[in-house]
């Protein structure tokens, strides 16, 4: 049984039966939606690392030595782990922690950025397609059918080749192949709301067609559209990984993940740590995405 809120605090105005007005409604809303959040165990856990992720990347400097990760100290090399070196080091003799924590902000850098691009083009692109239906819908969404129909790291490696090596390469190859979920999501929100009431009075009123979806249809689309980019962004690491792997992300000495894997696979079986470590730093960011991920599908369901 939950206790009733004591009239009066934060807790009873947020979960007010009869809001007072829209703010409150809206908090309150957010707040019931957080309660459920809470109850489940592993979407916290989920929740737990990212923030976690976050704070290592912010505070960088301060956790981890940055000439460490990447100036080289041959007489180092290959060590295991030690109180000098927590995670060992690697064939250059920097030291593997300090790769990994900085590695941090380029992962995020890149997870970033391409959520920037793939939700405005992913939305730019269904959202009129199902306002506005018939030639407009046909043309833009057999567009998203071609880019659908390629497997996304293929396709994610083609565009890296032609564009060369890079992190901007890498953001602008997986965004290419990534925006096509967004697309058909946005379409098939738009399509279920084009023809309710509230659209409708805003037509009557002589609102513009541009008005209506961005003042209407966008906010009804984007909790759906966060919860998919959650959901994706496990996707995107282990994509940006696996171009960084290949030589197409971020170039030495930078510390990325995916090419500190590369780098460390030719000497997995004697020094195991030296891949082994950034491998498992990618694991746990991408079950950590994951898991908050479908805790935030779960609560959409419930309010849903």
């Amino acid at each position: 049984m939950t206790a009733a809120p004591v009239p009066g605090t934060m807790r009873a105005w947020l979960l007010a039966p009869a809001p007072a007005s829209r703010m409150q409604a809206r908090f309150g809303r957010w707040f019931r939606a957080w309660l459920g959040f809470r109850r489940n165990p592993l979407a916290m856990s989920g929740l737990i690392i990212v923030l976690a992720l976050v704070l290592v990347a912010i505070f960088a400097p301060l956790i981890a030595d940055p000439d460490a990760a990447i100036h080289q100290v041959l007489e180092d090399r290959l060590q295991e782990s030690s109180w000098a070196h927590w995670f060992g080091t690697d064939e250059l003799g920097r030291d593997i922690y300090a790769r990994v924590v900085f590695g941090s902000r380029i992962t995020l850098t890149i997870v970033a950025l391409v959520s920037m691009i793939v939700v405005p083009v992913g939305l730019g692109i269904g959202l009129p397609a199902g306002y506005f239906g018939g030639w407009i819908d046909t043309v833009l969404m057999r567009i998203t059918d071609i880019f659908l129909a390629f497997p996304r790291l293929v396709l994610a490696l083609a565009f890296a080749a032609a564009l060369g090596p890079g992190i901007e390469n890498a953001v602008i190859a997986i965004s290419l192949t990534a925006w096509p979920p967004y697309a058909r999501l946005a379409r098939a929100e738009t399509l279920t709301r084009r023809q309710a009431e509230f659209i409708q009075a805003a037509e009557l009123q002589g609102a513009s067609h541009f008005r209506i979806i961005a003042t209407q249809i966008v906010p009804l689309c984007l909790p759906s559209v966060i919860i998919r980019l959650t959901l994706d962004m496990a996707g995107i690491i282990l994509t940006a990984a696996g171009l960084g792997f290949l030589g197409l992300g971020a170039q030495p000495p930078s510390p990325e993940w995916g090419a500190m894997v590369s780098s460390g696979r030719q000497v997995l079986l004697d020094q195991w740590w030296v891949a082994t470590i950034p491998g498992i730093a990618i694991f746990v960011t991408s079950l950590g995405f994951n898991l908050l991920g479908d805790g935030l599908r779960d609560v959409g369901d419930a309010r849903g």
